[in-house]
């Protein structure tokens, strides 16, 4: 399968879910169970990691071929630095060839690549390259593609209160002021709506110190498939059974509008959060 070339039954399958509901405008992935699926199979944790490559490729296709606005994968944590070093050696190159056999791809496509995470702490290869795909993207108005990389949740708040608590000290901020919108503003996220989707693979039930803030109302999906075996029939049944969810927000069903707009409780709610 090459970028942007669906199969044969996608152009139906895609119908179908884009006239059952509403397809999540931002889509966040926990792509857990790369070693798990290699050792399975008597291979090489790094196999697993090849084959996961596979399975980033075919969703974001899907997701861009299905209108999803932002599509957020967390690539590496912080916590993975304490793997075996020569683990982390291999994904830092696996990661380099991907970006370097995709990034052209993406950009015809219309893909925007962004990165949130403590970048500083990638090799000096990987940050160049990432400088360039992000430059060379920027302008594009399809799909946002955000890698999460050697990034965390509590990184990413104690960051924010770091900038919160500078911009006190220098008087440009009243704690007073402060409210969930002003965090949300300080984030790496920022300018980026709340994940509607969560997916994770390999059936853990946890959410392994990702996007901590911003899952506050996510719908979750779990699904026992390793991600290497995570592909876009797998992606359209967790839209599907996203598309069965009552999003109330705290509120009650009767609250809830029958029909969309800003002027809704919901879309009222999400902004407050959020901010615009």
């Amino acid at each position: 399968m090459r970028f942007g070339v669906p199969t044969s039954k996608d152009p139906k399958a895609q119908k179908a879910l884009k006239s059952a509901g509403e397809i999540p405008r931002h889509i966040a992935i926990i792509m857990d169970g790369n070693g798990r699926w290699a050792k399975r199979r008597g291979m090489p944790r790094i196999a697993g990691h090849t084959e996961g490559v596979e399975s980033v490729r075919d969703i974001v296709e899907a997701c861009g071929q299905l209108g999803v606005q932002y599509l957020t994968l967390y690539a590496f944590s912080t916590e993975n630095w304490k793997r075996p070093k020569d683990e982390v050696s291999l994904l830092m190159r696996l990661l380099l060839k991907a970006l370097q056999d995709e990034t052209d791809r993406l950009h015809t496509n219309n893909v925007r690549i962004r990165t949130i995470g403590d970048i500083a702490a990638l090799p000096t290869e990987v940050r160049e390259e990432l400088a360039e795909d992000i430059r060379k993207t920027q302008n594009n108005t399809g799909l946002t593609l955000t890698l999460a990389l050697s990034y965390s949740g509590r990184w990413d708040l104690t960051q924010a209160v770091k900038r919160l608590a500078a911009e006190v000290a220098g008087g440009s901020l009243l704690p007073a002021e402060i409210s969930d919108g002003t965090i949300s503003r300080y984030l790496s996220t920022e300018g980026t709506p709340d994940p509607d989707l969560l997916i994770r693979t390999s059936g853990e039930f946890r959410i392994s110190n990702f996007l901590l803030w911003q899952l506050a109302y996510s719908e979750i999906y779990i699904t026992p498939k390793f991600w290497p075996g995570f592909r876009r029939d797998e992606l359209y049944a967790a839209i599907q059974d996203y598309q069965k969810r009552e999003r109330r927000f705290g509120m009650v069903s009767e609250q809830l509008p029958s029909g969309g707009g800003e002027g809704n409780p919901v879309q009222r709610f999400i902004k407050s959060v959020t901010g615009p």
